[in-house]
Formats: structure tokens, sequence, C-alpha cells
């Protein structure tokens, strides 16, 4: 389907289990049918397992491009999705998250464990570096989500961050309002040393 966003692919980075809330997994369809509404193709980890599978299967009932990219040893291991528009193997962990990367306008977060964390820093330190200029957010259902953000706060309160790149990371609860806020969503332009002009 023609996309009606700026936006024309969007990487989640989200748990392989579904925890026990079952408000993750609404949540996870409900982003998913606003993403193939909007007509923005999904990349994930490519997986069948957990919320992972669930934004595939939903992504792909309402019509919607799925690219799954995953590792060698998660593919050797049968965990790939078999329903997917297009697919990807990847060599390694570092290799995927490359491939992500580049294959996405955005990133969003769902609840999840270390490679979600991991994911989520990892984009989002690079728009702070300008080695890409994305938009990261989180679908904070539930309220997973803060302490993240109270994390960030604290760094800011610390001096290890400026209040912009604290604020650089959006939440919300909603996902169509999630999506239109990374659509309007432009760079900081401050460098990321506190006290230093370049």
């Amino acid at each position: 389907m023609p996309s009606s966003s700026p936006l024309h692919s969007i990487a989640v980075f989200c748990g392989s289990n579904y925890g026990f809330n079952p408000d993750y997994v609404a949540g996870a369809q409900a982003l998913s049918r606003e993403i193939a509404r909007r007509g923005i193709r999904l990349v994930y980890g490519g997986t069948d397992k957990g919320l992972m599978g669930v934004m595939a299967d939903a992504v792909l009932a309402e019509g919607g491009e799925v690219l799954g990219i995953i590792t060698r040893l998660l593919f050797d291991l049968g965990h790939l999705h078999g329903r997917l528009t297009e697919h990807e193997v990847t060599p390694d962990m570092r290799s995927r998250k490359t491939r992500m990367s580049e294959s996405a306008d955005a990133f969003i977060a769902l609840p999840g464990g270390l490679g979600t964390f991991e994911e989520l820093f990892e984009a989002a330190t690079l728009t702070q570096l300008g080695e890409h200029h994305k938009g990261v957010a989180c679908l904070n259902i539930g309220g997973f989500f803060d302490p993240v953000r109270s994390l960030l706060d604290h760094a800011v309160n610390e001096g290890f961050m400026k209040t912009e790149h604290s604020q650089m990371l959006m939440f919300n609860t909603d996902p169509a309002a999630l999506l239109d806020a990374l659509e309007q969503w432009q760079a900081p332009t401050v460098t990321k040393w506190i006290g230093s002009a370049a």
C-alpha cells in the first residue's frame, strides 16, 4: 500500500517473550495496525517469538510489508518467521543491528529485555553523535519505560547528559501519537559535551 507517512520504514525493537501483562501484546498489535495503516514498512528482528512475532503477524494481517533481519544463529535454530515479505540473514548481532539501522527511517522500542534496551540506546547514541539523524521513541505500555525516563533525567542531573539529549527519546502510550511525533521530529543541534561548544 502507498505510504501516507514521510517515514517509509520503522525498525521496532521488542521482546522475544510476551511479558506477563496482556497489555503488552495488545499494545504491539495496536502499533502494528497503525504502522500498516500509514503504509510504513516494519523492520524487525525476523523471528516469530514473543512480541516480535506479534508485531510481524499484525502488520501482515493488515496487508503491510515486513522486513525481518535475523542472525545466522537464530536462523539455523529455526526461529525465522515463515511469512515475511522479505528477510535477510546476517552473520551476527552487530551486523544485524547495522542492517536494521540502515533499513529504517526511525526506531521504536516496545517492552523487552537486554537486547531491546541495548538496541534502543545504541540507536539513540548514534543520533546523539550525529552518525544518523533518526528519531527514537518508546511505546510506554503500562509505564514500562518510566524507569528509562527517570534514568535519563538522573544522567542530566548528575552532569553526564544535556537536557536536549535526554528529551531526544520520545515516550507515549498511544501508537498514533507516537508515530505523529516521529514524523515531525527534528534532531537536536547541540554537541554532547557539557561545557564545550565543540
